[in-house]
């Protein structure tokens, strides 16, 4: 088959939306009702990489309402799957493997608080806004990874084109070879959510962090378990801090929230800022759910669903400029995410609902794409992001202990507004210390009953890549992850990497770094954390990926 006889289709639309989480789909649901108000004809596309709207969705999640309330006063007559109000709200600092402090009520940080929010699946939440959309004449493409980012001569942006599909391992075309469609827009909306594979790009061609903070990020890995209706508690919310991260000097954070129908959502928050090479954020949360304090809500219960995602938490100062020539940057593809209140989903609700008030007036020749700015800056999120704006750098400065001890200050006896900034300039991929310097770390084998190891996890995330196809885990150059990473840092990559994709291996007498491509959970972190900035994700083919039904 002969390549150059292919040409790609394109399609002409207004507004093309790249991902559909929270921020791309309240962004289309908001242009389509403004464009019935206004009797303004438009048409938006929203390209959606999973199998369906939610299959690649992973979130805690404690939900607060805000955005909802707004682009959806009637949500509750509409069906939206917010069914578990926060009955209770626990803090806990983990002091070692046995024993914890509850901390008082009055001593928790305002906004961990979380009267009037809901613990939700952050998965059905996208699907029922993607209802939403397509009742408002949205058009919702799933499978369909946008790959490239299209560009008119004068550098602006006119588009985006979806992954070919049908290549070989070796990059060879096969007979099922498809290039891939493109989609013109007068507008492209880029909401991938955390390290977006485009937004990546965007954010490094348009120099759009170059008057930002280092932007920071965690691993958060979660579970699913149906527990003992005995010791199930709907809308009971816990955090915690310490324990086992501690032990190494990591810090981060850990929460179980009780749903509906004895279903607890449990997960480990891991900053990805952690020193010691010899840290796994899976194996961590697998130890973590020993302690007794969380050991007694799992016992005689079954783990049903696991999964895992990076989260952007550099917060307003790490925030890249959001507005392109011919686009904009949203939700977390920006890093729109509150991490002191360990929730993104209302926040990038909020900032696709302004980029759809700002584009419906691009559309009708009114305004221009950066009049965004201006409105974010006037918004609620804007006020909410910057009280929060020194939480996570907090952390990093003083640790979890002297660093709470400051949010708790700045939050609750200043409302966010110190008159200071606090700064956390190295990037996560700088901060590992060599092997030879560090402690390892003995990680007890899995019992298969409360704890469990990579391979049995990934099954129940339903991980499924075409085997036959190039690799979407790209080296730069392999030797420097043999000679660096596997001599210098004990290779890394198989710890941090929550799936087992990242393999070393003896071949011949010689060390191999193997990569198990179709474990992938599409999370992001090798593409953060590897020391040598050596390993770059890409969209793998068509619909690969997890498919996460609840979390």
């Amino acid at each position: 088959m002969s390549e150059e006889a292919i040409e790609r289709e394109s399609m002409e639309v207004d507004v093309v939306i790249v991902g559909g989480g929270p921020a791309g789909l309240s962004a289309a649901c908001r242009l389509m009702q403004l464009a019935t108000e206004r009797e303004q004809e438009i048409s938006v596309v929203v390209l959606e990489k999973g199998s369906e709207i939610g299959a690649h969705i992973l979130s805690g999640a404690v939900f607060e309402p805000r955005a909802m309330n707004e682009l959806f006063p009637d949500w509750r007559e509409r069906g939206a799957p917010l069914n578990t109000p926060v009955t209770e709200d626990q803090v806990l600092m983990f002091r070692s493997a046995e024993k914890a402090i509850h901390m008082p009520h009055w001593m928790h940080p305002k906004p961990m608080r979380n009267d009037g929010n809901y613990i939700i699946s952050l998965g059905e939440v996208c699907r029922w806004l993607g209802e939403q959309a397509e009742a408002l004449g949205v058009e919702i493409f799933p499978g369909f990874p946008a790959s490239e980012i299209l560009f008119h001569e004068d550098g602006s942006i006119k588009g985006v084109a979806t992954g070919e599909m049908g290549r070989g391992r070796d990059g060879e075309v096969k007979g099922s070879y498809e290039p891939g469609m493109e989609l013109h827009a007068r507008v492209t909306l880029f909401a991938e959510g955390c390290r977006g594979h485009l937004g990546k790009q965007l954010i490094r061609h348009f120099e759009l962090d170059a008057e930002s903070a280092t932007q920071h990020y965690a691993i958060g890995v979660k579970e699913l378990w149906k527990i003992d209706k005995a010791k199930h508690k709907p809308g009971l919310v816990l955090h915690g801090a310490g324990w086992p991260l501690s032990e190494s000097g990591t810090t981060g954070g850990s929460f179980l929230y009780h749903l509906g129908e004895d279903t607890v959502s449990l997960g480990l928050i891991t900053d990805l800022s952690y020193s010691n090479p010899y840290v796994s954020p899976f194996d961590e949360l697998q130890r973590f759910k020993l302690h007794p304090e969380i050991r007694h809500f799992l016992e005689g219960g079954e783990r049903i669903a696991y999964g895992a995602r990076a989260i952007t938490k550099g917060g307003l100062n790490a925030l890249p400029k959001m507005v392109l020539p011919g686009g904009l940057l949203i939700g977390c593809d920006a890093g729109t995410l509150n991490f002191s209140k360990i929730k993104g989903s209302h926040t990038a609700m909020k900032s696709g609902m302004l980029a759809a008030e700002t584009v419906i007036d691009v559309l009708a020749g009114e305004a221009e794409l950066e009049a965004y700015a201006t409105r974010f800056a006037a918004s609620w999120l804007y006020d909410e992001l910057y009280r929060s704006r020194n939480f996570g750098a907090a952390i990093h400065k003083f640790g979890t202990w002297m660093g709470g001890a400051y949010n708790y200050l700045e939050q609750n006896w200043f409302g966010g507004k110190l008159p200071l900034q606090l700064k956390d300039p190295v990037p996560d991929h700088e901060t590992l210390k060599p092997a030879a310097e560090c402690q390892p770390i003995a990680y007890p084998k899995a019992d298969g009953v409360l704890t469990f190891d990579k391979t049995s996890s990934v099954y129940l995330s339903s991980t499924n890549h075409e085997e036959d196809q190039p690799v979407h885990l790209r080296l730069a150059e392999v030797e420097r992850a043999l000679a660096v990473n596997l001599a210098r840092f004990a290779g890394p990559e198989e710890r941090f990497c929550p799936a087992g994709v990242y393999e070393f291996v003896n071949r011949d007498s010689e060390p191999e770094l193997r990569i198990n491509a179709q474990n992938c959970v599409h999370c992001k972190t090798c593409d953060i954390k590897d020391p040598t900035k050596n390993i770059t994700w890409v969209t793998p083919e068509g619909t690969g990926g997890p498919n996460y039904t609840s979390m």
